[in-house]
Order: structure tokens, then C-alpha cells, then sequence
């Protein structure tokens, strides 16, 4: 949808042959434009490895000379226990960290490109989470549901502290609630063989198609009715009250000073 704006858009994937295949899929359904509007390019970025972030970050400031929108939108979701290149437990690891220090890495080029907008991929699922700062990493014990909502309710606390820092500088800081959507999010739940073809059907009938899984994330990168708006949270291309646990500014600035030190931009 971006791309039907004439935007230029960078794929950042963990999968280089698999987002090379989407990409692909993407150009034959706009159709490629005569006048080179509209362009479509594939970049290696594991948000499971802090040093691919890195990686990818440091070719995004060489070859760009402007970023207008930054949507944090790759996600793990209830996997087994398992932790990431760095140490960290997967859904945390990806879902928030990775994310904090893309976002950090970039934010000079989004200021300098200002008016520019960052959009968070959140859960409503983020109501089941905690913020308990004693076992951030799931050391002590991991529940895979209730560390998916942990991490949603991450990506919501840290949305919040950013928008409060970059207050005055044109960039603007959104979250979002995209609907339970149609797509292999949920490779790690087990479905019992009997009760996959009742699932298939409920799925059809009331999940959405990732094109309407996609809206919120549109709506946020690109509608002139969210100018200037900053620190909301939407779901369905409108503004949706959070819980007082997602606006706890103490436990979001909290989350911020531990992050900065788990990802490395201070000792």
C-alpha cells in the first residue's frame, strides 16, 4: 500500500531469499511504474541479533539521505523458551529490544528528515503483561503467553517515553493494535489435529486479512489526520484509551534506562 503511494520503502527481513520472493510478488501486484515513483528494496535485518541491527542501521545512514517513517513492526509470538544471539529471551529480545535500539539508531536521520513519524506494532494483549524489572529476561520462569504480553506492553511504554523525548522536534511516535490477522504469527501455538478445521473456519469467518491487518499501521504512516499526533495508541485507524499500566511514566522511563544498557548504548 505504501508502495501504491509511491513511497520508497525498504523491506528490513530476516529471510533474505523469502522477503527477495515478497518483493517480487509485491512489484508484479502494483506493477512497476515509467516514471520510477514507487520502489520497493530489500534489506538483512534480524532483530534477534544486535548486531545485525547494527548492521543494518549503519547502510541505512550511508545510502539514505532521509527517512520519513520508521514502522517497528517484526514480532515473535508464544515461541518455546529460546534466547537470542545476545542472551536475551526471544519475544523480549525481538519484539522490544531490537526494536529500541533500530529506533535509537535512526532517530538522528528522522529528526533531520522532520516531519517524520515512527509507528509501534502493539497487541491488545499487552493487558495480560507485567513489567517485572527482577526477571526482565524470563531467568526465573517463562510463561510464553504471558511474556508476549509483557513485550507488548513494551512496545506500548517505550512508544510513550519516546514521544515525550522528541517532543518539539517534528517526529512524532505512535502504537497500535492491528486485529488478530490471518498470517503464520502463530507457528508456535498448537492447534490439537481435531480441532484444526473448526480453527481454519473461525479464522475465515473472523480473523482479518493482512491487508485489513495493515490499515492501522497505513493509517499511522501516512494520514494526514494524525499530523502532529504523538503518544496515542489506535486500533482501527482510531485513537483507543490504555490501560493506566500503559501510561505509567515511571515504569516507562525505568524501561528505557534498563534498555539503554541491555542493547548497549550505555555501560
Amino acid at each position: 500500500e505504501l508502495l501504491r503511494m509511491r513511497a520508497r520503502v525498504i523491506m528490513g527481513c530476516r529471510d533474505r531469499a523469502r522477503a527477495e520472493r515478497a518483493a517480487r510478488e509485491i512489484r508484479a501486484e502494483v506493477g512497476e511504474r515509467a516514471d520510477g515513483a514507487g520502489e520497493l528494496v530489500v534489506r538483512e535485518l534480524d532483530l534477534a541479533s544486535l548486531r545485525s541491527v547494527r548492521a543494518f542501521c549503519h547502510r541505512v545512514l550511508q545510502e539514505e539521505s532521509r527517512l520519513d517513517v520508521l514502522i517497528n513492526n517484526a514480532g515473535v509470538f508464544q515461541c518455546p523458551y529460546m534466547k537470542t544471539e545476545d542472551g536475551f529471551e526471544m519475544q523480549f529480545g525481538v519484539n522490544h529490544l531490537g526494536h529500541f535500539l533500530l529506533t535509537n539508531l535512526l532517530l538522528g536521520l528522522l529528526k533531520n528528515s522532520a516531519p517524520s513519524r515512527i509507528v509501534v506494532v502493539s497487541s491488545k494483549l499487552y493487558k495480560y503483561g507485567e513489567i517485572n524489572f527482577e526477571d526482565l529476561n524470563s531467568e526465573i520462569s517463562y510463561n510464553k503467553s504471558f511474556c508476549y504480553s509483557r513485550s507488548k506492553l513494551a512496545n506500548i511504554l517505550f512508544a510513550r517515553e519516546l514521544a515525550r523525548r522528541l517532543e518539539g522536534t517534528g517526529v512524532t511516535v505512535n502504537s497500535l493494535h492491528p486485529g488478530i490477522v490471518r498470517t503464520n504469527l502463530g507457528r508456535h501455538v498448537n492447534i490439537p489435529l481435531l480441532a484444526r478445521p473448526l480453527f481454519n473456519l473461525v479464522s475465515w469467518a473472523f480473523f482479518k486479512t493482512p491487508l485489513e491487518g495493515a490499515q492501522t499501521s497505513i493509517y499511522l504512516a501516512s494520514s494526514p489526520e494524525v499530523e502532529g499526533v504523538s503518544g496515542k495508541y489506535f486500533g482501527d485507524c482510531k485513537e483507543e484509551e490504555l490501560l493506566p499500566k500503559a501510561m505509567d511514566d515511571l515504569v516507562a522511563r525505568k524501561l528505557w534506562d534498563i534498555s539503554e544498557v541491555m542493547v548497549g548504548l550505555l555501560k
